[in-house]
């Protein structure tokens, strides 16, 4: 696991000068304002000067005190309220580049996560699902949406998916009969549901695999997971950039998908009879085409 930023400045510390000791532990003891606060806010608070704070960013290895920033407020994504997520995006105004920096975060997420999933542990995913005997999808809140589509998919591939749904049936009532040959897909952002982390624990007993689709080796269900794929989420005020997550979700799909080429195949033969029997797509226009 990568070492986090308050370890960094901790085991830094002996190493910085008077003035940068003196924000190094306002930052480790105060990380929750800091990661809201500009250098020249936090130079105002110390009676420091803005650039003794942007050096001090720089004896850490960032390149400046935005990308420290970004560490403490990944740090605490877990711990942010609605108000903390809307005043990340104060530098977002509803002018004439809106939506270009909007999209330019989401690629910035698809970049990012492009350049450090790791293929070995999403091929062990992969074939993890495959030999499962049964397979436990869950995803709350937020999170739901994504675990529904994944759902959505493997039923054409798998015989045994098994969506975990908030309802009068508690989701640990629908875990109970999961079992050590079984694996449970965990798909969880920021803010984290507390009750997915639960669910983990109580997995963790039966002794199945876990795999979890989550943002960041500091997510509260990276540690409590076998295996762990990281699709960066970046946030977006109260909303949460789910394009990177989704598209991993595809690759993941389409990987086990080409796993199992022979065994869906007339599957989906069938499918295309009844869909064109009974008219389940649109296709009015395609007599048309030459």
């Amino acid at each position: 696991m990568e070492q986090n930023i308050i370890s960094k400045i901790q085991d830094s510390f002996m190493n910085f000068s008077k003035a940068q000791k003196i924000i190094a532990e306002y930052i480790v003891n105060n990380y929750d304002k800091a990661a809201f606060m500009t250098a020249a806010a936090i130079g105002n608070r110390l009676n420091v000067s803005e650039s003794t704070v942007v050096r001090f960013a720089n004896a850490l290895g960032y390149k400046g005190y935005k990308d420290l920033q970004r560490d403490l407020q990944e740090l605490i994504r877990n711990k942010l309220t609605t108000v903390q997520r809307i005043s990340l995006s104060d530098e977002l105004n509803t002018n004439s580049d809106f939506i270009d920096k909007i999209m330019a975060k989401d690629i910035d997420n698809m970049k990012k996560t492009i350049l450090e999933i790791n293929e070995f542990n999403f091929n062990l995913a992969v074939n993890t699902l495959i030999e499962a005997d049964n397979i436990y999808l869950l995803g709350l809140r937020s999170s739901s949406f994504l675990a529904g589509y994944l759902n959505f998919y493997l039923n054409f591939i798998f015989d045994n998916t098994k969506l975990v749904q908030p309802s009068a049936n508690d989701i640990f009532e629908q875990l109970a009969k999961i079992k050590s040959d079984d694996v449970l897909v965990c798909i969880t952002y920021p803010r984290y549901s507390k009750r997915t982390l639960d669910a983990l624990d109580y997995v963790r007993t039966k002794g199945c695999k876990i795999v979890t689709f989550t943002d960041s080796n500091l997510s509260p269900a990276y540690t409590k997971s076998d295996i762990s794929l990281i699709a960066k989420s970046e946030m977006l005020s109260f909303v949460d950039s789910l394009v990177s997550p989704m598209s991993l979700l595809n690759a993941f799909i389409l990987a086990i998908a080409t796993k199992k080429r022979d065994d869906i195949t007339p599957f989906f033969e069938e499918l295309e009879f009844i869909w064109e029997k009974y008219g389940t797509y649109n296709e009015s226009n395609t007599s048309n085409i030459k």
